[in-house]
């Protein structure tokens, strides 16, 4: 059983509020994904949960339990870092099975813990290695590893693949994925990437500024973002948001529009404009128009489209797919 609660939960560093009454349900056995821009609080509150901070206000359950006051080692909770933090001097054995041996555990359920774990990692051949002899997700593997032999109650991942390159962050948050689901385990992860928290939540927990602005799957933040944040934050490449007089006959104070939903033609309506760049990338093509009174507009086509940069297109949003915003940033719904 992994359920974590958290009831009115408040951090403060002296007067400065960092996370302000964040209420939350993460459900036994969930990939919940914490994301929002840095400084926006999302780290404080894994380390809340974990019981790295202390929170000034609120309660934290976990299965029920108030666990607001107990040390992290009472939590039943596993933390894999954005550091390694491996032992450079133990092999990757000594690495993943140092916190049973301190435990006291017998050396014999240790290596049987130790070698289970390694062969969900495909990290058997490498048990003898030392930490330097390993890739960057060989380590980071190992440093997973160490945390699944506890067999906790829920993992905790604070931003683990940020020090990897692009193609091997693709890989790992695949093989995060694939462990969770075969484990089962509750799995909360903090990123600042959105596409990893597209790609990998069941529920994705959009914060800023220390406040929860939306909590959903990764569609319904896509589909049906709440506010103009969210509607920002969510989506690669971002959304087009345009106000003034172009909002004005959709009755709204600002409109959204993905660059996919977006007709992009040569002789037919919608908005005129001269495009500015033409990003080929084979499977897609992303074109950023400069249109008169409206600025810079992103359009989403397919990869084998022939526009280039200089020529003078017509962007027609789908009405269907457009967002509606009010004064305040909010939703306009129907």
């Amino acid at each position: 059983m992994g359920k974590i609660v958290l009831e009115n939960v408040q951090k403060h560093f002296g007067t400065v509020k960092v996370i302000s009454n964040v209420s939350l349900t993460v459900e036994d056995g969930s990939f919940v994904v914490f994301v929002g821009p840095s400084g926006c609080g999302k780290s404080t509150l894994l380390r809340l949960i974990a019981g790295l901070e202390d929170a000034t206000g609120g309660r934290i359950l976990i299965d029920g339990a108030d666990v607001t006051d107990l040390p992290p080692t009472k939590r039943g909770l596993s933390m894999v870092f954005q550091s390694y933090a491996l032992y450079p001097h133990m092999s990757v054995r000594g690495n993943i099975g140092f916190g049973l041996k301190m435990a006291g555990m017998p050396k014999d359920e240790i290596r049987k813990k130790v070698d289970a774990a390694a062969a969900t990692l495909n990290l058997t051949p490498y048990l003898d290695r030392k930490p330097r002899m390993l890739s960057g997700g060989q380590r980071q593997r190992v440093a997973i590893g160490r945390a699944i032999v506890r067999e906790p109650k829920g993992f905790l991942f604070d931003e683990p693949l940020s020090n990897l390159d692009a193609a091997l962050r693709v890989n790992m948050r695949i093989e995060i994925a694939r462990l969770q689901r075969s484990l089962g385990t509750t799995a909360i992860y903090v990123t600042h990437d959105q596409v990893e928290a597209m790609t990998m939540a069941d529920k994705i927990v959009v914060l800023n500024a220390g406040s929860v602005e939306q909590v959903g799957s990764p569609l319904e933040l896509y589909d049906r973002p709440a506010n103009l944040f969210v509607a920002g934050f969510i989506g690669s490449p971002k959304m087009n948001l345009i106000g003034g007089a172009t909002a004005e006959p959709y009755q709204a104070a600002t409109i959204g529009i993905r660059p996919e939903h977006l007709i992009v033609s040569r002789d037919g309506g919608g908005w005129a404009g001269t495009i500015s760049v033409a990003e080929h990338l084979g499977s897609d093509t992303f074109l950023y128009v400069e249109v008169p009174g409206v600025g810079l507009v992103t359009a989403r086509t397919p990869g084998e489209v022939s526009f280039h940069a200089g020529e003078r297109v017509m962007l027609q949003p789908d009405p269907a797919r457009l967002h509606r915003f009010d004064k305040q940033g909010q939703a306009i719904r129907g």
